[in-house]
């Protein structure tokens, strides 16, 4: 039943207890919901909130005018508020916190595993996180974690674990789970630790269910685990949980101390951001682009590949005018402009997706580079050679121009560009990686227009010799 709004405020249900029937969000259910807010009907607003899940929270906010989702936000619960946060990108997270209260933004990063707040703390203002640091329960754990690198596993890692000293019995064991169940959201597994800090193996949740309770720790821990040093970066982390089916990774020092653990669900995070990086940068992005940014954002990020783009186009329409006698002459070779250009993009952008999934999963080392460019080279010519033979023979079906020699000079065109097309887009990302840059910026416009360019020339030079 609806409460009225004299009424105190309902809480959130917890997990285990949401409804099967969860609220469905769409435009009604936003309207209502601004509506609502505007007549400061808190304790209907937050039984609405109460069926949704922390995810679907996220996306009612984003959905809501600025000012409504932060006056909602400030209705929240602190640990749905805090649950909600991490559902959030990056700048309009720390847009909703800009305006809260210090008090209240302690008690939203409490409630966060040291890994979360964290990367909340790296959103917000350096005078305001500095003010906040002294305050959190966690501040020494905090002030190291903010030492490493945002991408790295140092950055990604939560301090909470459990761990046990390997002359334990699993009963004790056992019992060090419990005591740290509400510290540590997620247990998967605990860490076998001895009196120097160094991490000597790992117990699963299922060895210390179901082995016997007076068995040592030592006895039954796994000794060969795979384990990362905090300077990995985050994607060679994310190979590794996706290689290995892992649900958690240690995060050890340079001499194997333990120092805290990646788990899954920030894995997958990973991964979708890495992902979602790489179709911006093959769609000429920056990579950084996120919904919430401003037009002027929005602007810079995309800008500077729209003006690379504009440079290739003009040095293509260059390649055109350099060869302005051959159009003259022969006017029929300007209908093949697209088809070339086209079909050269087409062949490097194929190539170049395959090189980029390799290398992004692991799947391809830089030394196998040239390996693959051989079979690129035979698919390219045997492609080349149907595409060839389909072109020409339309050619020659239509009677245009100088049937034979025009046959000829695109039958050569399309085995030439479909070869070159194709090296350049299998070895630049060999090359990216090689110098360090995401090679997912091969599928980019710099990329494409090198191959219109290369193409082009390809083209005039052949008829210039063959057809004129």
């Amino acid at each position: 039943m609806p409460t009225s709004p004299s009424d105190p405020a309902p809480s959130i249900a917890p997990e285990g207890s949401r409804p099967s029937g969860l609220l469905e969000l769409d435009e009604s259910v936003v309207d209502d919901i601004v509506a609502l807010l505007a007549d400061g009907q808190r304790g209907m607003v937050l039984n609405l909130v109460a069926d949704l899940y922390p995810a679907d929270v996220a996306l009612l906010l984003r959905h809501l005018p600025a000012t409504e989702a932060k006056q909602l936000f400030r209705w929240l619960p602190p640990e749905v508020a805090s649950d909600t946060l991490m559902e959030l990108e990056d700048a309009y997270r720390a847009d909703l916190l800009k305006e809260l209260s210090t008090t209240a933004l302690t008690d939203l990063l409490d409630a966060l595993d040291t890994d979360d707040t964290v990367d909340v703390l790296a959103d917000l203002p350096d005078e305001l996180a500095l003010q906040l640091l002294p305050d959190l329960k966690d501040t020494e754990d905090l002030i190291e974690l903010l030492e490493y690198g945002e991408e790295t596993a140092g950055g990604l890692m939560a301090r909470e674990y459990v761990s046990v000293p390997p002359d334990w019995t699993l009963q004790e064991a056992t019992e060090e789970v419990r005591r740290n169940a509400d510290a540590v959201d997620e247990v998967y597994t605990a860490y076998v630790v001895d009196a120097d800090g160094l991490l000597v193996g790992v117990v699963s949740l299922k060895q210390l269910l179901l082995s016997s309770a007076t068995v040592p720790v030592r006895d039954i821990m796994e000794t060969d685990f795979i384990s990362v040093s905090v300077d990995v970066d985050q994607e060679e982390v994310g190979q590794l949980v996706q290689r290995y089916d892992l649900l958690s990774v240690p995060v050890v020092d340079e001499a194997g101390r333990m120092l805290g653990r990646i788990t899954i669900d920030d894995v997958v995070d990973v991964i979708r951001d890495e992902a979602a990086e790489d179709i911006q940068l093959m769609s000429g992005l920056t990579g950084e682009e996120e919904t919430v940014d401003t037009v002027m954002q929005v602007s810079r990020g995309r800008l500077p590949w729209l003006v690379v783009g504009l440079v290739g186009s003009g040095l293509s329409g260059l390649v055109i005018g350099t060869f302005e006698g051959t159009l003259q002459q022969a006017v029929v070779l300007a209908t093949f402009i697209p088809i070339v250009t086209a079909m050269g993009g087409n062949a490097a952008v194929q190539s170049a997706a395959i090189a980029v999934q390799g290398l992004g999963s692991g799947e391809l080392w830089l030394r196998d580079a040239f390996r693959r460019l051989g079979k690129e080279m035979l698919v390219a010519l045997l492609n080349g050679t149907v595409i060839a033979g389909l072109l020409c023979g339309t050619v020659a079906a239509l009677g245009m121009g100088d049937v034979g020699t025009l046959v000829m000079t695109l039958g050569l065109t399309m085995v030439s560009v479909s070869l070159v097309a194709t090296t350049n887009g299998a070895l630049i990302p060999f090359v990216l990686t090689w110098v360090g840059i995401d090679p997912a910026s091969a599928m980019g416009p710099f990329v494409t227009t090198l191959n219109d360019i290369i193409g082009l020339a390809i083209y005039f030079l052949i008829a210039t010799t063959l057809y004129l």
